[in-house]
């Protein structure tokens, strides 16, 4: 007899894929990671933007509602297209990059959902002002690359409001409303290679074998 392996979804992982891998710190590779988000702009059109610089971890736990992430974004690399808006992203109207260079992610807490599905409570930090978050996570699957090392990958997206972190900059519009929308949503899809046994997993590595 013949076994077949299925997938969940035309070229999506295989089941067995699916399965969380085990315990062990994977860094992420920001060669293969986007972290971007959507703003409303004039109240009717979205602007895309991401950010280019940054770092982050995930450590998965024997038991999986025990695991963690974090991750540290430059403000200054923000990236939208446009280079007037991202200079005004960047002054104190918004970022105050200079001041606070940095806004960082500490997960609290894992939820798990359905199937490959996760909730990740965590801590939010933007120009000082720490507020808490919720992610929902979905687990796209493991694999072992070319190189001989395990990736994993993640889809997550959230919804803040800007105005929690200061970001309170606005101007009204004529027929009513706003410039900019209040409602900020996150998109991230992020690819992670796991740490070699003597690498310190409280700290970033760099990833050796890249994939292109």
């Amino acid at each position: 007899m013949t076994t077949t392996t299925v997938n969940p979804e035309p070229d999506g992982p295989a089941l067995d894929a699916l399965r969380l891998p085990a315990a062990g710190t994977f860094t992420v590779d920001p060669v293969h990671t986007s972290i971007g988000f959507i703003a409303r702009h004039l109240m009717v059109a979205k602007v895309r933007g991401h950010f280019t610089d940054f770092t982050g971890s995930i450590a998965i736990a024997d038991d999986p509602v025990l695991s963690a992430a974090e991750a540290t974004i430059l403000t200054a690399s923000i990236d939208t297209s446009g280079a007037q808006r991202d200079a005004h992203l960047r002054s104190p109207d918004f970022f105050d990059s200079d001041r606070y260079p940095a806004m960082t992610f500490r997960s609290t807490a894992v939820v798990p959902r359905v199937a490959h599905r996760y909730t990740i409570l965590g801590e939010l930090t933007i120009k000082d002002q720490t507020r808490s978050v919720q992610l929902d996570v979905e687990f796209n699957g493991q694999v072992t690359d070319p190189g001989g090392q395990q990736r994993i990958a993640v889809t997550a997206t959230a919804e803040i409001d800007r105005r929690d972190f200061g970001l309170t900059w606005n101007a009204p519009l004529e027929g009513g409303g706003l410039m900019v929308g209040n409602t900020i949503k996150i998109e991230i899809e992020a690819e992670a290679v796991r740490l070699s046994p003597h690498d310190d997993p409280n700290t970033s590595s760099q990833i050796t074998k890249e994939i292109p």
